[in-house]
């Protein structure tokens, strides 16, 4: 078998590639910014300048930044990239129309194929990381319209949450944030009980999806279900029978 070596790439079997904000806060198993939450390699670029609070208010001005790590990734060999932060989505238009390779930026991609899963009346529920910040106008930047099937909660003003999300302090309470998410789930659930699936908008948030679907007892979705599955159209499991 031969192989052909790609231009300007000097290391191998990344497939998914992820753009970061610059951020001062841990990373803990199962964020998006933990390389041992994946079962494949990936492969990370920050952003400069990029910050949580930045992306908050819908700073556009990084649209050429956010293309040229885009870009960057592509030409080290990534078959798709991601981003650590649902509010990316400001900039998925302009990114995938930079670059040959599948991109989503967003977990709230998502949303349309969760819809689809559900009965008519049923509505999804969605937590996240700044309620404020995510608008109609945000959505529409992924085609997606709030018609009245999403019901948001925000994390914002919960303690331990906002202290390494929001105001960055370095230091992450895990089992405070397990259960502010859990808290606020059930707040959303059972007063709206037509709430059928769960979207974790935030990056920080799929340590915690195992507790809230405990709690809920609801399919929950985040960006690591929307990672491993674009993973899988990658790269194609083989199966010895198929021989």
């Amino acid at each position: 078998m031969i192989f052909t070596a790609n231009e300007g790439q000097v290391s191998y079997g990344e497939s998914i590639g992820i753009l970061l904000l610059e951020t001062r806060t841990p990373f803990i198993q199962g964020d998006v910014g933990n390389a041992t939450s994946y079962d494949f390699p990936v492969r990370y670029r920050t952003i400069p300048g990029l910050t949580a609070t930045k992306i908050f208010n819908h700073d556009l001005s990084f649209v050429d930044k956010m293309i040229e790590g885009a870009q960057e990734l592509e030409r080290e060999g990534v078959k798709a990239i991601t981003g650590d932060c649902g509010f990316m989505a400001i900039y998925h238009r302009e990114v995938k129309e930079a670059v040959n390779i599948p991109v989503l930026l967003s977990s709230l991609l998502q949303l349309p194929f969760i819809q689809s899963t559900l009965p008519q009346k049923a509505k999804i529920g969605i937590l996240t990381a700044n309620s404020r910040s995510l608008t109609g106008e945000l959505l529409g930047k992924i085609g997606v319209k709030n018609d009245g099937t999403m019901i948001i909660r925000g994390l914002e003003n919960e303690k331990d949450f906002k202290d390494a999300v929001i105001d960055e302090i370095g230091i992450l309470n895990s089992d405070g944030m397990r259960q502010e998410m859990v808290s606020t789930a059930l707040e959303l659930t059972r007063s709206h009980t037509a709430v059928k699936s769960i979207l974790l908008e935030c990056s920080m948030m799929p340590p915690y999806g195992d507790a809230v679907q405990k709690a809920t007892g609801l399919p929950v979705y985040d960006f690591l279900t929307m990672i491993n599955y674009a993973h899988s159209s990658l790269v194609k499991r083989h199966f010895e029978d198929s021989m």
